[in-house]
């Protein structure tokens, strides 16, 4: 696995409203950018007459001790993915790293 792409992780702040919590991308920061490794997972597709949409899913492969959480947006190739369910630690074996799964909707 060569960690050949460039990729940041990016966490925004949880803002309150009147009824609930939500993240403010626009007081997101950085919270690292170096190199991982990115393949394809798969595509889905979903026609219907009201609307067309696709969902583009990666597998992103982060070097050991990379801050990352589940609430995350990732970019790489000037396109956003959000981080799918919980980042998996490998800790054990000769190249330790993180895997997470990532997603985006293309209208």
């Amino acid at each position: 696995m060569l960690f050949t792409e460039s990729v940041e992780v990016h966490r925004a702040p949880l803002a309150a409203t009147a009824y609930t919590n939500h993240r403010d991308w626009q007081q997101a920061v950085k919270t690292w950018s170096g190199r991982a490794s990115v393949q394809p997972d798969r595509s889905f597709e979903v026609r219907s007459p009201a609307r067309e949409t696709a969902q583009e899913r990666l597998l992103i492969y982060l070097p050991a001790g990379v801050d990352v959480d589940s609430a995350d947006r990732v970019l790489w190739r000037r396109r956003w993915f959000e981080v799918d369910g919980e980042p998996a630690r490998w800790t054990q074996g000769s190249l330790r790293h993180i895997r997470i799964r990532a997603w985006r909707v293309v209208r």
